[in-house]
C-alpha cells in the first residue's frame, strides 16, 4: 500500500519478525498501547506472537510508515476464523482489522492517527473479496472507538470476548466513502 495523506506517504509492508522485534516490543508494551494487553511480554513473547500471526493463513502483521519512517502496526485477519470464530458470524468479504499507531517519540503530528486510520482501512476495502472492515476495540478505548465512528464503522454493541468487552463495528466501502476520515483519501 501506498498512500499519500495530510502527514505524507503512507506505506504498508509484511512485518518482518526477526528485523522488526526492537520495534515491535517497544510499541506493545508501552503504557499507551494498553489495549493490545501486552505490557508484561518480554522479548520472546512478542517474538512468538508475532510469529504464529506470520505462520496463520488466516492473519497477517503489517508495518506502517510515514515518509520511510516505522510509524505504526497493522492487522489483518479472517473473522471467519480468528478473534471472532464462534462469537460473531462473519460474513464472506469481512476483513478485521486492528491498528496501532505507535507511541509517540518526539513532536506529536497533528492528523497522523486520522491518516493512519483512513489508510489502513482503505487497504482492508482493497483487499480481493473485500466487503467491509471489522473491529472489535476494547468498548472502553472511547477514543479508538470515536476514531472508527469517524471512518463510518458502526457500532453493533458490545460483545463478549472473555478477555475483553469488545465494541463489534463494521464499515462498508460506501459508508467509509462517505466519512470524514475516507474524504482524507480523495
Amino acid at each position: 500500500m501506498n498512500a499519500g495523506t495530510p502527514v505524507g506517504l503512507l506505506t504498508l509492508e509484511p512485518l518482518d519478525v526477526d528485523r522488526d522485534l526492537d520495534l515491535l516490543h517497544t510499541w506493545v508494551t508501552s503504557p499507551r498501547s494498553a489495549y493490545w494487553l501486552m505490557q508484561e511480554c518480554g522479548r520472546d513473547e512478542v517474538h512468538d506472537a508475532y510469529a504464529a500471526i506470520a505462520a496463520d493463513p488466516h492473519h497477517d502483521a503489517w508495518l506502517g510508515r510515514v515518509e520511510g519512517v516505522p510509524t505504526f502496526l497493522a492487522e489483518t485477519y479472517d473473522p471467519q476464523h480468528r478473534e471472532l470464530a464462534g462469537v460473531w458470524e462473519a460474513s464472506p468479504g469481512d476483513v478485521g482489522m486492528h491498528l496501532l499507531v505507535a507511541p509517540p517519540t518526539g513532536d506529536r503530528v497533528p492528523g497522523l492517527t486520522s491518516a493512519v486510520m483512513a489508510a489502513v482501512v482503505q487497504f482492508c476495502l482493497d483487499r480481493p473479496g473485500a466487503r467491509r472492515v471489522v473491529v472489535e476495540p476494547d468498548a472502553r478505548n472511547e477514543a479508538i472507538r470515536a476514531k472508527n465512528r469517524a471512518a463510518g464503522f458502526v457500532e453493533h454493541g458490545p460483545l463478549d470476548l472473555g478477555h475483553k468487552t469488545a465494541m463489534l463495528s463494521t464499515c462498508t466501502p460506501e459508508a467509509f466513502a462517505a466519512s470524514e476520515l475516507g474524504a482524507m483519501l480523495r
